[in-house]
């Protein structure tokens, strides 16, 4: 009987809204016939004149919260309260109208694209949607366009995508857009509703900006003094770019000052450290040049054409003047000087000078606790040593003092430098026996028989060495003596036949003389026991005389020694 019913939303009228006319056929117009209406929203939403069949919607619709209702109608007589035929299904549609904007996804987008990106770069796509319904004529049909960040930025009208719409956006100029973008329905139409949403664009660095010095020269300063390692000062090129494409590193291309400073990157804050290198000195170069090259890490092969990446600058640094202490010479001085030098004579001169532009006069000093025996004295105004007393070698071959050197008008700034003097040695020490010889002779020797070999030594050090010479200081008719020329000699007999009861010992004088200049002799006198002695040579025994010279006691000595021990053992 009935299908289809259409409905406009949204009705604003003061009466209910007509949907239209239920009748049955078998309805005879005699008002036996009554309409009854079941299904979504009957008695509520939907009513029904049960006399004429005329249905009425009595609230207002919104297609976007139901788009259509599903009833039943159905006849019946009045009378009897029979249908007069079965229940008939209808739908009742809700028409669309154009009462819902656009609605965008969300209400602020962020996006980012490198600076300098070509025109026509993807940077974002916005998404906008319409409760409409979109079957049904243009209120659902959108169209995208900018309202605001022309000329920078354009969007596609039906698909949303922003891309880039002028080259050359540099990010060091301008960072941040804000875009606005429209979503219009009714395919763009007048009348057509419209929602807005803002798209924050952020342009990413690439390395664009070379580093660049704000100044063509820079002068710093620090005192002469200043250690190794010590800052003089920063200096800073500037880098439009950030993070990784700011990132910079200094070094020294030229200079006369590349020896003495160096450069040092401040990785955090991309600045250049001047440092000392090597200590300055005032009074040799006041002022200190360097040529300083500046340049990226990390260069974009797309953007060398805007370079070059890099920049020097010159930086000169002045030494300032400090007062320093004296200096000398030498780092130390070493002087000789003969043992046999009279005292009072000068032995050597230690220089040194005021280092500092005044130049100062500078006054000596020995350290007193270099030199305990005072052997030495300085002069104090030209640096000469002369000898306090006499030196031996013997007793000791160097004396290493110390000597002060001091501003006159400032005794704290003071320097103090080692001297080291020499003794050289002076033949003035005769040669002797190198040992106490304990020698005998047999009463049953042969003549020409060697009893003895000798040596000598001596304190002195001659430069070719020592060689000695042995003589007898007179001629003796018992025993010669040998020189074998190797600093050794040879005592022998000169006749056979020697007795103990008649002579118990000999005493043989030996002069021994050394080869250095002056000469020096000294005469030894050899004791020469004589003893008893066995076929083999062995000596049995010698005079009681004879050992007491050969001990270095005398007779009387020895009388004495018994007569101790004989009291000794007459206490026990």
């Amino acid at each position: 009987m009935w299908r289809q019913f259409f409905l406009s939303e949204e009705y604003m009228g003061n009466n209910y809204q007509y949907v239209g006319k239920l009748r049955s056929d078998k309805d005879r117009g005699d008002g036996t016939t009554r309409y009854v209406l079941s299904g979504e929203g009957a008695g509520t939403i939907f009513r029904i004149d049960e006399k004429s069949g005329d249905l009425h919607a009595t609230q207002r619709l919104d297609r976007e919260e139901k788009a259509s209702y599903t009833l039943q109608a159905q006849a019946f007589n009045k009378n009897t309260g029979l249908p007069l035929e079965p229940a008939t299904e209808f739908i009742v549609k809700i028409h669309d109208i154009n009462d819902n904007e656009p609605k965008f996804t969300k209400d602020v987008y962020t996006a980012s694209v490198p600076e300098m990106s070509d025109v026509g770069t993807f940077v974002i796509e916005v998404n906008a949607t319409d409760a409409d319904d979109a079957s049904y004529g243009n209120s659902a049909r959108l169209v995208y366009s900018i309202l605001q960040g022309q000329p920078y930025f354009s969007v596609e009208p039906e698909t949303g995508i922003v891309r880039i719409a002028l080259s050359n956006m540099d990010r060091e100029v301008r960072k941040d857009y804000q875009v606005v973008i429209q979503a219009k329905d009714m395919a763009g139409q007048m009348g057509g509703l419209s929602g807005t949403t803002m798209v924050n664009v952020t342009l990413t660095d690439v390395n664009d900006s070379p580093p660049r010095f704000a100044y063509s020269s820079y002068h710093l300063s620090t005192y002469e003094s200043a250690e190794i390692g010590f800052t003089v000062g920063r200096i800073k090129a500037n880098d439009g770019d950030e993070g990784q494409n700011a990132e910079m590193k200094y070094r020294i291309v030229e200079g006369d000052g590349k020896d003495s400073l160096d450069i040092i990157t401040d990785e955090v804050t991309q600045e250049g450290i001047i440092v000392v290198r090597k200590q300055l000195d005032y009074e040799s170069r006041r002022v200190y040049t360097i040529k300083v090259e500046v340049t990226n890490t990390h260069t974009d092969p797309n953007f060398l054409h805007l370079g070059p990446f890099s920049d020097t600058a010159t930086v000169k640094v002045t030494a300032k003047d400090v007062d320093e202490p004296p200096v000398f010479s030498r780092p130390q001085f070493v002087i000789e000087v003969n043992e046999d030098t009279p005292k009072g004579s000068i032995i050597g001169t230690v220089t040194a000078w005021d280092p500092d532009a005044m130049d100062y006069p500078v006054q000596f000093a020995i350290d007193q606790h270099t030199d305990p025996e005072r052997l030495f004295h300085i002069d104090s105004k030209n640096g000469s040593i002369t000898t306090l007393k006499s030196l031996d070698r013997e007793v000791s071959k160097w004396h290493n003092i110390s000597v002060l050197a001091s501003e006159i008008n400032n005794p704290r700034q003071r320097s103090r430098v080692p001297v080291l003097i020499k003794v050289l040695d002076v033949n003035d020490n005769a040669p002797e026996f190198a040992m106490s010889y304990d020698t005998f002779v047999c009463e049953n020797v042969k003549a020409g028989q060697i009893i003895q070999t000798i040596s000598a030594i001596d304190t002195d050090e001659p430069l070719i060495g020592h060689k000695f010479v042995f003589s007898l200081s007179t001629s003796n008719p018992n025993f010669t003596i040998f020189d074998n020329e190797d600093n050794t000699a040879k005592i022998l007999t000169r006749r056979s036949g020697f007795n103990r009861q008649e002579v118990s010992a000999y005493y043989l004088p030996v002069v021994i003389s050394d080869n250095d200049y002056p000469i020096q002799s000294s005469t030894s006198t050899l004791t020469i026991r004589v003893c008893s002695c066995d076929s083999t040579g062995s000596m049995r025994s010698c005079s009681v005389d004879a050992l007491l010279l050969s001990a270095g006691l005398s007779t009387g000595a020895l009388v004495a020694i018994l007569l101790c021990i004989v009291i000794l053992l007459s206490m026990y």
